[in-house]
């Protein structure tokens, strides 16, 4: 074999056995007993996988610490699902650079085998917050959609950063209240299979913490007009994470959802403020 295929094989040897500290790690953080049952499954096939290189290698290697405790990280902040789905797609592209140095060795197929039980095993997994993902894009999408229309149109018509944010706020908190009983009486109704009481939770806290964000720089810059401007990259910013987690968790395409989201939010923005202008020009009200 030659030096350059024994140093990609090592390199492969170690995403193994890290991905093997990583799903240990993740099972043993899983109170789910199924959940951690998959993961541990998981966690033995990659030690295994790791053992098929090193009978090619003949060398132990060492796992990424760095990547153990970044992937940890991603887990205890956004979930293991987006963690693993996150992990996965970036394993997904490096094997595209060994398939040549793995069919040469004549050991593809195992590998394709053992690829495609592991996703199986993935697909099998249940997170809850993504049992209730939908009300997080309910809350979300309504927030961005309607608080920075109303924050656009406020900056014009009142012109104060403190009235702005005080009025934003007590719009955006009703409208958080109403959005999470709307979402409990909606659950309750269908037969979905999801909690009434967990389903608001998960819209209003989306609201509440978008409403949050983008109360934020009104508070802390004294240009009305910087603030919207500022409140209108944050809302993009949050649409793009949003929307990039998503894409991530259910394999769909980023571009596409993020365009919809964020040009309903810059639209809506843009009438209001409009309104605004007219409504102060026409009303001839003074703040």
């Amino acid at each position: 074999m030659s030096t350059k295929h024994a140093e990609r094989l090592l390199i492969f040897q170690r995403n193994e056995i890290t991905e093997h500290h990583i799903y240990t790690h993740l099972a043993r953080r899983t109170k789910d007993a199924r959940n951690r049952g998959i993961l541990e499954k998981i966690a033995r096939d990659e030690l295994r996988h790791y053992q098929e290189w090193k009978l090619h290698t003949g060398r132990d290697v060492a796992p990424n610490r760095l990547a153990i405790f970044h992937y940890g990280l991603i887990a205890r902040l956004f979930g293991f699902t987006f963690a693993i789905k996150l992990m996965e797609s970036a394993e997904d592209k490096a094997q595209t650079e060994y398939r040549t140095v793995l069919e040469e060795l004549d050991i593809a197929h195992i590998i394709d085998d053992e690829d495609e039980h592991e996703q199986e095993l993935i697909d099998m997994l249940n997170e809850e917050r993504l049992q209730y993902v939908g009300s997080i894009v309910l809350g979300l999408n309504d927030a961005l959609v309607e608080l920075t229309g109303a924050l656009a149109g406020l900056t014009f018509a009142l012109q104060n950063t403190k009235l702005i944010a005080l009025t934003g706020t007590i719009t955006g908190l009703a409208a958080a209240l109403s959005m999470a009983v709307s979402e409990y009486l909606s659950t309750k109704t269908e037969d979905s299979g999801q909690h009434p009481v967990k389903a608001s939770i998960y819209t209003g806290t989306a609201y509440v913490l978008t409403v949050v964000t983008l109360i934020t720089p009104y508070l802390l810059i004294p240009s009305y007009y910087l603030c919207l401007a500022v409140t209108l990259t944050l809302a993009l910013m949050i649409v793009a994470f949003f929307n990039y987690y998503i894409s991530v968790v259910q394999e769909v395409s980023f571009r596409k959802r993020f365009m919809e989201m964020a040009g309903l939010s810059i639209g809506v923005s843009a009438i209001s403020f409009l309104i605004g202008v007219a409504l102060r020009k026409f009303t001839g009200i003074e703040v």
